[in-house]
């Protein structure tokens, strides 16, 4: 018989091994998402434990947070950032069981990651059930909710690459001369045998693919606090835009880049004035406006074109069924936006995986832009329209232009477009002749002036238009 003493020792001996196999165990087995509890506005948090190994495998935890407005806020942080090359994972623990990210992410989560400290985070790609549609849909209109009230954003632009740390370290430069109302920024304007570098560093990490994608809109048009992040270099999200501002001489040749650089900083630089307690619907844009301004950035998914805006507009989008919902098919999503921003009383054709819309109407021609003039930085397009219906008020006192200052659209309006108004439509249109169609420049430009519908019968005509998002 053996000695009872070793009895307890064979036991923790046991327990011990039986532990290291569970966990060698659970390291094979992939992550199984439980369900989110329906009501108090629920979604899950990352609780991304530290390590003073930065070699170390990420671990974490997920747990459910509750969005009502009478629950305290946790401070945690919305990641921001793009997925990256589908083909590259790498695997996070959860709880011990295994979930694979997309390698950009497994890089931002390594220098996130505190040494001392858990940082609690919200990251879409582990705090939704990406291969649950219903999630999915169930949870994309909390997002603007999460962003706004996350005590901070935090912009992952990727690894760093292509001298980004320079290129950082200038901007947030070329920023703090701009506060100091500095007449002359002559950080890149010097002879220097690091002018080109500087340039192309700059040029480079403008052009990251973080700047395209439709999703980071939202993500940083709600948020009160940014920051961004390109490996271990990070600057604060109002310092960036001030540099990127004051060093436009360098992208304003490159009409897209332009485009692009300017609809992000646009919607940083609006951070520090929004309120905490909550959304405010009223300084939010309509849909319309949103559509016309960022259709040309990128989407995985075409439905994320329009979902990805939801957010931020002011619309009550559930009465034009553009709700989240991906089992409805992209045509018919494209023909319910037209007809929403438009009017139901058009015949809206849309074809398969197509980003066009051909639309049959009555309209009304109401007059063509002679003139106009752009400001990008300032997100502005003052254009001067002649309307066909001058009244005689209007010829006495010589004004024979009425002069329009229009939010800047992916697509920016040229003398000789063409404003019409069609049927039932609240706004006007900004339409350009082509050869036998009209192409649309934006959908819903403004408002039609009150006088002009005392002869709207008579300058009715037919019209063929076509919004194509491809170009």
């Amino acid at each position: 018989m053996k000695d009872p003493i070793w009895v307890p020792l064979y036991l923790c001996i046991f327990i011990a091994s039986a532990v290291a196999l569970y966990r060698q165990v659970a390291k094979r087995i992939p992550y199984r998402y439980t369900s989110i509890p329906q009501g108090n506005d629920t979604i899950r948090l990352l609780r991304l434990l530290p390590s003073k190994d930065a070699t170390a495998a990420i671990k974490c935890q997920l747990f459910n947070y509750s969005l009502a407005p009478d629950i305290k806020s946790h401070r945690y942080e919305a990641l921001s950032y793009v997925w990256g090359d589908e083909n590259t994972t790498i695997p996070v623990f959860i709880d011990g069981y295994v979930l694979s990210v997309k390698a950009n992410l497994h890089a931002a989560l390594v220098h996130l990651r505190d040494r001392s400290f858990e940082r609690i985070l919200w990251v879409d790609a582990l705090c939704i059930n990406q291969e649950n549609v219903n999630e999915k849909e169930q949870q994309i209109p909390f997002m603007a909710r999460i962003y706004h009230q996350a005590s901070r954003v935090v912009v992952w632009l990727g690894e760093a690459a292509n001298s980004s740390s320079l290129a950082l370290e200038k901007i947030r430069d070329a920023g703090g001369k701009k506060s100091e109302d500095s007449p002359n920024n002559d950080l890149i304007r010097q002879d220097s045998p690091n002018n080109d570098l500087i340039r192309e560093a700059i040029l480079a990490l403008l052009q990251r693919p973080w700047f395209r994608r439709i999703w980071i809109l939202q993500e940083v048009g709600v948020a009160r606090h940014i920051l961004i992040m390109c490996g271990a270099t990070e600057i604060d999200g109002h310092a960036f835009c001030l540099g990127v501002d004051s060093l436009k001489d360098l992208y304003k040749a490159r009409a897209g880049l332009q485009s692009l650089i300017r609809s992000v900083t646009y919607l940083i630089k609006g951070a520090i004035f929004r309120p905490s307690y909550g959304l405010d619907r009223a300084s939010q844009e309509p849909l319309g406006q949103l559509i016309d301004t960022y259709h040309t950035h990128e989407a995985t998914n075409r439905h994320d074109k329009v979902y990805a805006l939801l957010g931020m507009t002011s619309d009550d989008i559930n009465k034009a069924g553009l709700s989240p919902n991906y089992e409805v098919p992209w045509k018919e999503l494209l023909r319910r936006l037209v007809k929403f921003l438009l009017s139901e009383e058009i015949s809206v054709e849309t074809q398969g995986d197509e980003d066009i819309a051909v639309i049959k109407s009555k309209g009304f021609f109401l007059g063509h832009v002679s003139r106009v003039s752009t400001s990008v930085l300032d997100d502005k397009q003052d254009v001067y329209v002649t309307f066909k219906n001058l009244s005689w008020l209007d010829v006495q006192r010589g004004l024979s232009e009425t002069h329009l200052i229009l939010q800047l659209s992916a697509i920016l309006i040229k003398a000789g477009d063409i404003f019409c108004l069609l049927p039932g439509a609240s706004k006007t249109t900004i339409v350009r002749p082509c050869k036998d169609y009209f192409a649309i420049v934006m959908i819903a430009a403004t408002p039609p002036p009150t006088d002009l519908y005392t002869w709207k019968t008579v300058l009715a005509r037919d019209f063929l238009l076509a919004w194509d998002w491809r170009n």
